[in-house]
Parts: structure tokens; sequence; C-alpha cells
């Protein structure tokens, strides 16, 4: 059995929640691989939202299993709050949900760190979320990181105050106020809640499962354009958002991949500091931000807009391997007149049609300007009600990258969903 990937494919917030939650009624396990409480996956049914930050999308639908994988960083105090609510609307979760051992935790000063080295850079800050996230990992490539199953072993407090002796000492050289103390008893707390769920050896328990013919989807978190690596770096997350990440983050062999499902938007959004060569200052810019109620599901904080940007894409197609395509939010430049594409870039003044190493360098998109449709896309029921401006649209997409579209979504809710 092969397992399948879901992940955005550009700056993150293409709509991945929806996606996975969509694509969940297909599958009997949802595993997700990596990040934290940064990426806030929105899910809109029955006339409710739901925002999921840790937990898997496919928490909603009955009969699933749903995986914190080892790639995950998970901050106690927000795993239960999620989880809280969840269980408040009727989902029974500890029935639903696993997580990985090999997950590392988020402490409260990690927190602190965060906020510290966010603010000692000043103007080059890069957009952190501060949650936690970066320390965290920075832990756990320097082998000092604390993990989920060290909650449930001898010692675990001992280890605990030994990491956190080691933050303070860090935090000395940073001249930034904090307590230290704050929100330390709530964490104690909330890892006691944590002990409630079935901790488990991830990465065996999903092979087992792929040799018993169960059907699996992995759920990336954030967007390929923030990979660690491949990214516009340094204005990056701190884990692989790309679909190799699902192999590191489950414990799964590159062989076990099946097909890749690409999100992406009709249009790009990014949030935070870092290069956008399609970003828009103007009024159509701003129509897009309120069209698409372009504001983060964990901070609020407005995204930046823009334009296609089909050379970004392109790579990230490229580095994962995508199989299938998914286009969110087209119903958004519903009454736009003109639509714009970017399909290359004018680089320090040399034409390039890569996505360059120097992120930072003098990146101009070169544009391709296609009509607009002109109708709503919400109340489209089928491929064949289609406006022919918007199938043009799709199928230039298609033919540039390669890959085929084959889910449209016209709307927020589940039901707003057409396969192609």
């Amino acid at each position: 059995m092969k397992l399948d990937v879901v992940l955005g494919l550009q700056w993150g917030d293409e709509g991945k929640g929806k996606i996975v939650d969509y694509l969940a009624e297909k599958y009997q396990m949802i595993a997700r691989f990596q990040g934290g409480p940064n990426a806030g996956h929105s899910i809109h049914f029955d006339g409710k939202k739901y925002v999921l930050r840790s937990i898997p999308s496919g928490v909603f639908r009955k009969g699933t299993t749903n995986i914190v994988g080892s790639g995950v960083v998970l901050d106690p105090i927000t795993f239960r709050s999620e989880c809280e609510a969840i269980e408040a609307a009727g989902i029974p979760l500890k029935q639903r949900l696993y997580i990985s051992k090999k997950a590392h935790l988020i402490l409260p000063t990690h927190k602190i760190i965060d906020a510290a080295q966010e603010a000692a850079k000043g103007k080059s800050k890069i957009g952190s979320t501060l949650k936690g996230i970066g320390p965290t990992y920075t832990d756990k490539t320097g082998r000092n990181g604390l993990r989920v199953g060290d909650c449930i072993a001898p010692g675990f407090k001992e280890r605990f105050d030994t990491l956190k002796a080691k933050h303070l000492d860090y935090l000395r050289s940073f001249d930034f106020e904090f307590d230290a103390e704050e929100h330390e008893e709530e964490w104690m707390d909330a890892i006691g809640y944590l002990k409630q769920f079935r901790l488990i050896d991830g990465e065996y328990f999903v092979n087992e499962s792929l040799d018993n013919g169960i059907s699996i989807l992995a759920e990336g978190a954030q967007g390929s354009m923030l990979d660690i690596d491949f990214g516009s770096y340094p204005f990056v997350t701190s884990s692989n958002t790309i679909c190799p990440g699902a192999c590191i983050g489950l414990g799964i062999a590159p062989s076990r991949i099946g097909r890749v499902w690409g999100i992406f938007k009709a249009y790009c959004t990014r949030v935070g500091s870092g290069p956008f060569p399609t970003e828009l200052f103007d009024e159509t810019g701003e129509r897009l931000r309120q069209g698409g109620a372009e504001f983060g599901a964990v901070t609020g904080r407005p995204r930046r807009c823009g334009w296609l940007d089909l050379v970004a894409l392109k790579y990230s197609v490229m580095l994962s391997g995508v199989t299938d395509l998914i286009m969110m939010k087209a119903d958004v430049m519903d009454s736009f007149d003109t639509i714009k594409v970017a399909t290359s870039y004018i680089v320090d003044g040399q034409p390039c049609d890569i996505f360059p190493f120097d992120t930072q360098a003098d990146i101009q998109p070169v544009y391709r300007e296609f009509s607009g449709w002109k109708k709503p896309l919400s109340g489209v029921q089928s491929e064949s009600e289609f406006p022919e401006e918007f199938k043009a649209y799709i199928d230039f997409i298609e033919s540039e990258l390669k890959v085929p579209v084959r889910i449209v979504s016209t709307g927020a809710d589940r039901e707003q969903t057409i396969v192609r």
C-alpha cells in the first residue's frame, strides 16, 4: 500500500485544512508530519468553522485514525485548548487521535526565546508567529530537546528543569524582560492531559498500517516556499514542508509515497517578512485580501496578496513530484476584469525562469494577462458550468505545470468542491 501526501505549494495558507477534511472521506488514516501550532488549518461545514493547529484535519470524519507524527513539535497548552474545543463539539477525539512519542515538546521558555530573538533582529525580523517553533527545532537538532515519550519516562521533571536552565542561561544575553514561571504550572497540567492520549511508536504504526492495506493521507503544514532547505531562506519555517518531509516526519521510505496532492491558490499570499515577487500594494491587492478573507487563522495578521507566480509554483511542483493539483479560491477573483500570472522574472536586470538563490535580489515579474470570467463560481455544481474564461485560465496553468488540476474549490464549505 502507498501513502498519499497533501501539501501546500506556495507560502502557506493555501487551504489545506478544507482539502484534507474533504479527502479524508476516502482515507482511513490522516497523519500530520511536520510543523507546529504556527499552522492554522481552517475547516468549514454545517455552518461552523474550526481551526486546527496541531491536530490532523481528518478528526471530523467518522472512522478515521489521526496521527501527530514524529516531525511535529507540540505545545501542550495549545494542544489541550484545541482538543477541548473539538471535544466540546461532540467529537470523540481520544478515540481518533494518536501521538508519536518522538514528536518534540515546545516549552514555555521556547516561546520566550522566540520572542527575544525576533525582537533582537529589529528591522531584519523574519515575521515569526512567536509560538516557539524555531527554538524547539533548534533544540531538536542540537540534541537537547524533550519529546512526548519523555513525559511518561522516569525523571521527566528533572529533564525539564535542565533544559529550562539552559534556556535561561541563553536568555541572559538578551535585553528582554520575561517571566519564566508564568506558564510553567499550566504547561505541566497540560502534560497530564496529553498523557491521556495513546502515545505510540509512530514509525512502526504507520508502516504496519500500510502493510495491512490501510489507506493513509499525510498532511503537511505551512507551504513549500517556506521549506527550511528549499524555501525563500532565511524567511522560512524550521521544518521540511515539501513531500520528502513526509518520509522523515513519519518514518517511511520514499518508495512508499503514492499520489502527491499539491494545493495552490489561484493567486498568491504570504504572511510575515520575506520576498514576494508578485505582491500587489494597490487596490487590487486589497480586493484580494478582503475578498479572500486573507487574515491568519492563528495570528489574525493580514496576509500580503499578489498575482499567481508560476515560476515559484513550477519550483514547488518539481521539488515534491506533484501528481495532482488542487486550485483554491478562484472564486475570490470572480469580479476581476483582468487577471495576471507571472510566467518569468527579471532578476537584477537579467531574464530568469527559475526561482533564484538570492531571493533578496531585485526580482521583477513578467506577466501574462487573462480576461476575467466575471461570473460567480460559488454556486457552480460541475465542471461543465465553468465560464470559458475560467477554463482557459485552468488550461494555461496545466500546460505550464504539466500536471492536471484535479480539484477546484469554489468556496470555503466542504460542499463547494468540484472534482474534474
